[in-house]
């Protein structure tokens, strides 16, 4: 049952950049689909830590959740959301799981971690996935040639190293409280810190649906899961099946929407996915990094969020 609560927090997950194109085929800007994300999210999960009276958050912490918020929040989600519109809920999403290849840098170079011959392996094949999709992702929303595609790349690997950020985060913060606490902060701190950008556009039913779907659906419903799944499953384990979110994804736009990659894109793709579960099957797990995932970490754990 374990996988079961994973695979679906995986599927759920993988419904959001295919989601955000009707938003955005009705004007609604990536900014404001962020905010309405962070910000009905964020008060899903305030409700939810107020009612099993998991509110409190130690005054010496609030700086480091205020940092998470911007990061891990206001940039992540509006970066995802514009590498979507760019480029397609497929190139968002496979940029996306560049994190681990972040994570493993950026745990040698400031955690003092190991930069072993193995997470070196995946940093490689991660760039060198990125490659291949950069030249074979020309059937997306942006087309044209692979210098028409920089802005959707730049914004996919953007999304990417903000997405890495919930590791460096959570190596200390989401083993000290539960999920649904920082969350209650980070999300409606994350909102407002986009709410100076937003130009707000009328919005038809269709696009609130879209919008309460994202922060109900693969925001609150999908983090509750993976939690449900990550009490019954090693970490480890646990973010190796999560890796099904980006092939979900793909999936799922290209019935939705018709986005195709070319040959090299999936085997960029593929890259991509390979170096993932380099990282994330790695022993001593004491050692290892895992990859991020939009799902907390357990508590009392040293992996990511």
């Amino acid at each position: 049952m374990g996988y079961a609560y994973i695979i679906a927090a995986a599927l759920l997950w993988a419904t959001i950049g295919p989601a955000a194109r009707f938003a955005l085929r009705d004007g609604i800007a990536p900014l404001e689909i962020s905010f309405w994300r962070a910000a009905i999210g964020g008060l899903l999960f305030a409700l939810h830590a107020a009612s099993h009276r998991r509110l409190r958050v130690a005054r010496r912490d609030l700086p480091a959740v205020g940092g998470f918020a911007l990061l891990g929040v206001t940039i992540f989600y509006w970066a995802y959301f514009r590498a979507v519109e760019l480029g397609g809920a497929a190139l968002a999403a496979i940029l996306l799981y560049t994190a681990p290849a972040w994570v493993a840098l950026a745990a040698a170079l400031w955690l003092g971690e190991r930069l072993t011959a193995r997470k070196a392996s995946a940093v490689a094949l991660t760039l060198a996935g990125i490659a291949l999709v950069a030249i074979g992702s020309g059937s997306g929303v942006s087309g044209g040639t692979a210098a028409s595609r920089l802005p959707a790349l730049a914004w996919g690997l953007l999304s990417g190293v903000a997405y890495a950020a919930y590791y460096l985060f959570g190596k200390r913060y989401f083993a000290r409280y539960d999920a649904s606490t920082l969350f209650a902060y980070a999300l409606p701190v994350g909102a407002l810190l986009l709410l100076p950008g937003v130009s707000f556009a009328p919005k038809s039913t269709t696009a609130w649906l879209v919008l309460v779907f994202l922060a109900v659906v693969p925001t609150y419903l999908a983090y509750s899961l993976y939690s449900v799944g990550l009490a019954r499953v090693e970490a480890t384990r646990a973010a190796t099946v999560a890796t099904l979110e980006p092939v979900a994804a793909a999936a799922l736009a290209y019935v939705v929407w018709g986005e195709a990659l070319h040959a090299l894109g999936y085997v960029g793709a593929a890259l991509v996915l390979a170096g993932v579960l380099l990282v994330a099957t790695e022993r001593p797990a004491s050692d290892g990094v895992e990859p991020p995932h939009e799902g907390p970490a357990p508590v009392g754990s040293e992996s990511s969020f």
